[in-house]
């Protein structure tokens, strides 16, 4: 039995359908949701965000930062901001590297400092990735 998943950010409904699981960068660490999970609700830290439809087709997105609700057949992740992985380019990374550096060096919050650190971290990985 597969799960349904929404993808939201406050701009749009980014996805909505059924998957098989969804991988998320929850707080304490990442997570893989399957059919049957206990019900939960955790923030996200920035992160990828992957899913596997029900015809084994992967779908990928950047979520920066946000909230997922979980019940046995259901997920539904608010993301604060998302962007498809296809969409991630060297200019847009770097964009998005240079605005998280100002709000971490803004941020007197040593857990947004964190959130923010954890950010960057990801994106220059990936930026990383694409360079190869």
């Amino acid at each position: 039995m597969p799960l349904f998943a929404e993808l939201v950010s406050p701009e749009r409904l980014v996805f909505s359908g059924e998957v098989e699981s969804v991988v998320l960068p929850a707080v304490d660490g990442d997570m893989t949701i399957l059919p049957g999970h206990q019900p939960l609700v955790t923030l996200l830290n920035p992160g990828f965000l992957f899913a596997t439809d029900t015809e084994g087709r992967a779908r990928r997105a950047f979520v920066l930062g946000g909230l997922v609700e979980v019940t046995g057949s259901t997920v539904t992740i608010l993301a604060d901001r998302v962007t498809a992985l296809e969409e991630l380019t060297h200019e847009l990374l770097d964009k998005e590297i240079l605005q998280l550096t100002m709000t971490r060096d803004a941020a007197a919050d040593p857990a947004a400092r964190l959130q923010a650190d954890i950010a960057i971290a990801r994106l220059e990985e990936f930026m990383a990735s694409l360079k190869q």
